[in-house]
C-alpha cells in the first residue's frame, strides 16, 4: 500500500424503500477538512488520469457503478516511491480511499455501467495547483488494459 493511503469500508443502510451509503463526516479520524464536493461521471472503458495534486487530499468513494483506482507513489522522500496500486472501488467495494497530496491518481471505468465518484476534496478547485499526464503516453510505468490472470 502508498503510504499515507487510506483505504476505509464504508456503511451501507438498506431498507425496503432503498440505502443511505455514508461517505465521510468530521468526527471521522479520516477527515481533514471540507473545500468541496463534487461527481465524477466515468463510462465503461474510458479512463480519467493520470493527476496529481499540489496541496489537495482527495477522498475518494464510488456510489455508483466501478471503476479502478491507480495510484503511484513518485513523492522523494516517501518508503513507497515507485510503487504502484490498484484498488478496485464502487458497488462491489464501497470504500472510501483518502490520498494525500503529491500522490499520482487516474481511474477507469469498469464492468457495463457508467460510474459515479464522489469526492468531498479539502480545498475547493484551483487549476493552479493540479498537474496532468496522459494517460497512455507518459513515463507512469502502469498499463491500463484489461489483465486475464
Amino acid at each position: 500500500m502508498i503510504d499515507g493511503v487510506v483505504i476505509k469500508p464504508l456503511r451501507q443502510i438498506p431498507d425496503e424503500r432503498g440505502k443511505i451509503m455514508h461517505m465521510l463526516k468530521e468526527t471521522d479520524p479520516e477527515f481533514e477538512r471540507f473545500g468541496e464536493i463534487y461527481f465524477s461521471v466515468v463510462y465503461p472503458g474510458v479512463i480519467k488520469g493520470w493527476h496529481i495534486h499540489r496541496r489537495m487530499t482527495l477522498n475518494y468513494a464510488v456510489v455508483a457503478g466501478m471503476i479502478k483506482l491507480v495510484l503511484y507513489d513518485e513523492r522523494v522522500n516517501s518508503p513507497t516511491r515507485g510503487e504502484i496500486q490498484e484498488i478496485f472501488i464502487g458497488e462491489d467495494n464501497y470504500c472510501l480511499v483518502k490520498i494525500p497530496p503529491m500522490v499520482w491518481n487516474g481511474f477507469k471505468g469498469v464492468g457495463t455501467q457508467k460510474a459515479i465518484v464522489a469526492n468531498c476534496a479539502t480545498i475547493p478547485h484551483d487549476p493552479e495547483e493540479i498537474e496532468r499526464l496522459d494517460p497512455l503516453d507518459n513515463h507512469i510505468p502502469y498499463n491500463w488494459e484489461l489483465k486475464h490472470r
